[in-house]
């Protein structure tokens, strides 16, 4: 499977209570991959040409985001950002000729939970102690899942 991610630049404290937090309650993902956006999801392996040629082709500057909220959806718990949103939907389309059934929304995945109401619990008290938090995304990359394994296929600066 492939996947395309935009990797956030944070400050060392957002950075850290991220990673922690992923460590704690998405710790199978956490040991494969850092905090991330997800562009592309699960794509064939026989689109790793065409999605090297739009990463070639891309041609958004660097941006910020901030993340101000925390929320759940069924059992898991994500950070969305309001500023940059929108640069990383842009991106999502391009990369995503074809739209999904479901809306893309820019998130972070920061855990999965056994019940909602659990997962609800954890994003008031994450909300409280960390937000907001501010980063910029500058890099994206074509990666390849093969079991337990992550390998980066291509990687790409924005703006360059």
């Amino acid at each position: 499977m492939l996947y395309v991610v935009a990797w956030p630049v944070l400050g060392e404290a957002d950075d850290t209570a991220l990673r922690r937090l992923r460590a704690q309650y998405h710790p199978g993902e956490a040991d494969l991959i850092g905090p991330h956006f997800t562009l592309v999801f699960g794509a064939a392996a026989d689109r790793e040409g065409e999605l090297r040629t739009a990463l070639a082709d891309v041609t958004q500057r660097p941006f910020w985001f901030q993340i101000e909220r925390i929320v759940r959806s069924d059992l898991y718990l994500y950070a969305e950002p309001s500023d940059g949103a929108a640069e990383l939907a842009t991106l999502h389309e391009v990369l995503n000729p074809i739209s999904g059934l479901e809306p893309f929304e820019p998130h972070i995945t920061l855990g999965l939970f056994r019940s909602a109401t659990e997962a609800e619990q954890v994003a008031r008290i994450v909300g409280r102690q960390n937000l907001p938090m501010t980063g910029r995304v500058e890099e994206l990359a074509l990666l390849r899942r093969s079991g337990d394994a992550l390998d980066t296929l291509a990687s790409i600066r924005l703006g360059a």
